[in-house]
């Protein structure tokens, strides 16, 4: 799986990859990475990127020349390519787009800056437009590493148990049910006791209900769509 970051700013993006989980996978090669900054392809004597919005409005915006010009030099070497902006004004990206996209060759994350990007860039390029949630952010880099580690962890040899991602939370349409460690008793706060007598089919069931009361509380959108399933 190879990734391309378009951004202003890959600094930011880089240190994500050089620890952990994801360092082994770039070290194996189970995921590829690539960095474009727009700012290399602007035809500006003054490497601008942004511009004042026309029709008014605070702050600017990314102009679309760079940008469309970056994204036609990354089609031109990479045809397949399936390129998605970062933006609030999209669908939620959930887990089973991390799954789905997990099956592409060629993945292009679009990380905006300033006020947004202009929308004639996101109409002539987009394949998929995402937010991750209903909250602003300064620039797009840091969903884009937030969609890249999603969809990694669904690559094959990503993951060194793949086993691990049937019981994540939203796999069984249920968050994950509550966890826990050695020691057995912390701060005075006990492990639940049916979790230490190895019952593994009683202790699936209990965790299936504390699975079910915690989506209830924290998420009843999700409780909802679950009930209705049975």
């Amino acid at each position: 799986m190879h990734f391309t970051f378009v951004t202003l700013f890959p600094q930011i993006i880089e240190g994500y990859f050089s620890d952990s989980i994801l360092a082994r996978a770039v070290e194996e090669e189970k995921i590829t990475l690539a960095y474009y900054n727009p700012r290399d392809y602007t035809t500006n004597k003054h490497l601008k990127v942004d511009e004042p919005m026309i029709g008014g409005g605070a702050g600017m915006l990314m102009t679309p020349q760079p940008l469309d010009d970056t994204l036609k030099a990354i089609k031109t070497e990479a045809p397949e390519a399936h390129i998605v902006f970062l933006t609030p004004v999209a669908k939620p990206f959930r887990q089973i787009d991390a799954k789905r996209l997990a099956k592409k060759r060629h993945i292009v994350l679009v990380s905006g800056r300033y006020e947004g990007i202009d929308e004639r860039v996101i109409e002539m390029h987009a394949d998929e437009l995402f937010s991750v949630g209903d909250f602003i952010l300064t620039g797009g880099e840091l969903p884009s590493m937030m969609l890249c580690d999603a969809i990694s962890r669904n690559v094959e040899g990503v993951l060194g148990n793949s086993d691990s991602l049937t019981t994540e939370s939203f796999e069984a349409s249920l968050l994950e049910a509550p966890s826990f460690s050695k020691p057995k008793l912390y701060q005075n706060i006990p492990v639940v006791s049916e979790f230490l007598k190895g019952n593994h089919s009683k202790i699936a069931d209990l965790k299936k209900r504390m699975a079910l009361f915690k989506t209830k509380y924290f998420r009843p959108d999700i409780y909802a769509k679950a009930k209705a399933k049975q």
